[in-house]
């Protein structure tokens, strides 16, 4: 039997991709409260992970200018360098 996805890791029978355990409680009756909770809407919602909003913008900020800071730092021909790099990769996997 050959392998569906040999270029991920993990089991054949996720294509290399594991889920994500469940939050469910392990404990029977902690399970069957939870199940009943959920059936009939009175499940509490899961809280949204915060983020720090400062941390937000200033992510943002640097993704805003990076690049263009970088083709200001180099140099025309590392630029065309890096060009003719990227088609040279974008057109290795196609026939021709």
């Amino acid at each position: 039997m050959t392998d569906p996805a040999p270029e991920h890791p993990g089991h054949p029978c996720y294509g290399g991709i594991v889920p994500k355990r469940s939050r469910k409680p392990r404990d029977l009756n902690a399970l069957a409260k939870a199940v009943v909770d959920e059936a009939t809407g009175q499940a509490a919602p899961e809280p949204e992970p915060a983020k720090d909003p400062a941390a937000v913008e200033l992510g943002r900020r640097g993704g805003l200018k990076g690049g263009k800071a970088r083709s200001a730092k180099l140099s025309a021909k590392r630029r065309s360098e890096i060009a003719k790099k990227a088609a040279r990769a974008r057109w290795a996997g196609t026939p021709r």
